[in-house]
């Protein structure tokens, strides 16, 4: 690598960890058109597009850094994030097993202790950004949570939460479903799909999730609340129909 390189890709580094992406970018996209392929650039770049919401881009740069190095870990972690946001679930789920798995096979494997406790360091930064009102960095920190600790189900509802206030009720019918997969009876991730199919116009399948809640804790305020209105909904819907049958 020639000293001009260098000093670009210094000046790169030093803007991307301030944060000063624009910058970045301007020097990152001269080492890239040098023909000098480092995984870590296009890392960058893929971290630079992902937070402009530019997804497709971020993964076309996550997907080179892989190809260069499959075994780096945090940019097979920030395609898994990029494919949750392009709303590839499967790809995205593939992605985190692969990353944690050669994680897990790497020497010095991180210590599962460490990764919970990096992973709820993630879910308070998380809850700092949607305290002022950032949801989208929450959201990509909440993230960074799950990948880590997938069996945390109250993480995988809080980044449903911001989902579904999102709008994105897919992807948060999806982070629900992963977190009952590894705690079935968390109550809270029962009550929140059934409100997240309710929204979906899934109305049975509401009904279940709240009354398997209410299996598990049959006192639960909210459970009960949203079946007594589901009960109420859909027997005004039957006497809504009634008159017009007997007129028939």
């Amino acid at each position: 690598m020639d000293d001009r390189t260098k000093q670009l890709l210094a000046l790169g580094r030093e803007h991307y960890e301030k944060r000063e992406f624009d910058k970045a970018e301007h020097y990152l996209l001269q080492v890239e058109g040098r023909g000098v392929s480092f995984a870590d650039v296009y890392n960058m770049l893929g971290v630079i597009f992902h937070d402009r919401g530019q997804f497709e881009e971020a993964q076309a740069k996550f997907e080179r850094a892989l190809a260069i190095n499959p075994r780096y870990t945090e940019a097979a972690l920030n395609l898994a994030v990029t494919y949750n946001d392009l709303g590839r679930y499967d790809e995205a789920k593939k992605i985190y097993q692969g990353a944690i798995a050669a994680g897990e096979e790497a020497p010095g494997k991180m210590d599962p202790f460490v990764k919970g406790k990096i992973a709820n360091l993630h879910a308070e930064t998380a809850q700092a950004y949607a305290d002022a009102g950032l949801v989208s960095e929450a959201m990509h920190e909440y993230r960074k949570a799950v990948i880590l600790c997938p069996h945390f189900a109250d993480l995988r509802l809080r980044l449903a939460n911001l989902y579904r206030q999102q709008g994105d009720l897919e992807a948060a019918k999806y982070e629900l479903r992963e977190g009952l997969t590894h705690r079935p009876k968390y109550v809270p991730a029962r009550v929140a799909l059934g409100v997240v199919l309710l929204g979906l116009g899934k109305k049975d399948e509401a009904r279940k999730e709240w009354d398997a809640a209410l299996e598990v804790d049959p006192e639960h305020k909210a459970a009960q609340m949203y079946l007594r209105m589901l009960d109420g909904s859909q027997a005004a819907e039957a006497a809504e129909k009634a008159p017009a049958e007997n007129e028939d």
